[in-house]
């Protein structure tokens, strides 16, 4: 199965004039969808400032990909769960009286062949439409959400999203950027990732690869494999050799300059079990940084406390036991290939990318960097 790659630039649509829209209150509130491969998770939120603040959430396990490498198909258990989930979304969407949202599904639907007939089933049940959305875009909004945690030294950047189905790698040249400009450069690849010539400072995306493997996908790929050490090792070295055709892979970077910011379920619980924390606590693990060696030891713990004891860690759980091991394979797998002492822990992602590029789009954020 090889990696998903970029296609070349499409053609541009004929330019029609339109009257100039309504400018939107800034006060109404946006919403985000995210419907993953393992989880469905929204947001709704408020523009403030340059930023914007949650009013409302969701997130539950829906594990619509179950099933999937065997089948090649959505299970009717699956999408049941799923709807009952978008159920509690829309009635969100309702009490909040929300008009603008962007409610996108990502590899489980690219991949399932009775995706169409799932989007239809949602948009009969619920009301909702959801919208399948390209690796690409995926990358590119993992990518904006992630800016403001990027340091001002970094020159040479690696976004990591591992999500349940695939996992986005993205690699950014900002050394040409003025340190002050940087995050703000990085934020306006929100437009595309080969932008048309601008004044303002421009990032480089050197390359990036949309992996078909994710933390469930990867997990269900080695279910066979009885031994809790060799499954590790095997989903780790063979999450690498998908990497091959990735630009930058062989390249040597020097650690003072070179940053990896990784967004993901997998590295927040990396980073809580780091900080010996008995209750996840958001502020304490957003924007943390952690080296190679520090992220190795929670690792190695990991497989010393075995799936049972996976289970009893309140950091991990009964649901995640198997997914933390798949997505450390993953998170091994790139601390091999480029080590480093300034990996960002990103608890944020898709659903801040969306929120983003929806109020940017409106011009209600305010001394954006759009």
């Amino acid at each position: 199965m090889a990696p998903k790659r970029p296609n070349g630039a499409g053609a541009f649509p004929k330019a029609v004039e339109s009257p100039a829209p309504k400018p939107p209150d800034p006060a109404e509130l946006y919403a985000a969808l995210d419907l993953g491969t393992n989880s469905c998770r929204m947001l709704i939120a408020q523009p403030k400032g340059s930023g914007f603040h949650v009013v409302d959430s969701f997130s539950k396990s829906v594990q619509l990909g179950a099933g999937l490498e065997r089948t090649g198909r959505l299970s009717r258990s699956s999408m049941a769960r799923t709807v009952q989930a978008l159920r509690i979304c829309q009635q969100k969407l309702k009490r909040n009286n929300v008009k603008r949202m962007r409610l996108v599904t990502t590899e489980a639907c690219r991949r399932a062949s009775n995706s169409v007939e799932f989007i239809r089933q949602v948009q009969r049940e619920t009301g909702l439409n959801i919208e399948v959305i390209q690796p690409e875009e995926e990358a590119r909004l993992a990518v904006i959400s992630c800016a403001p945690l990027v340091s001002t030294k970094t020159e040479q950047l690696l976004v990591v999203d591992i999500g349940g189905g695939s996992t986005e790698l993205v690699w950014i040249d900002i050394s040409s950027v003025p340190r002050r400009d940087r995050p703000q450069a990085i934020m306006r690849l929100h437009a595309g990732f080969h932008p048309p010539e601008s004044p303002f400072p421009a990032a480089k995306v050197v390359d990036w690869i949309s992996v078909p493997l994710g933390v469930a996908t990867l997990r269900d790929q080695f279910n066979d494999v009885e031994d809790d050490s060799a499954r590790f090792a095997l989903m780790s070295w063979f999450f690498e050799e998908n990497l091959a055709e990735f630009a930058p892979y062989k390249d040597q970077q020097a650690r003072e300059r070179f940053q990896i910011v990784g967004t993901s379920g997998t590295v927040t619980t990396v980073a809580a079990s780091h900080l010996g924390l008995k209750r996840y606590d958001r502020t304490k693990v957003d924007g943390l940084r952690m080296t190679s060696d520090q992220i190795d030891r929670v690792i190695r713990g990991y497989l010393d406390l075995g799936p049972a004891g996976r289970r009893r860690d309140p950091r991990i759980g009964e649901d995640r036991q198997a997914l933390i091991m798949s997505g450390s394979a993953i998170l091994q797998a790139l601390l091999r290939c480029w080590p480093t002492d300034r990996l960002s822990v990103a608890d944020r992602g898709l659903r801040e990318g969306l929120l983003y590029a929806q109020m940017s789009a409106d011009g209600v954020l305010e001394d954006g960097p759009f």
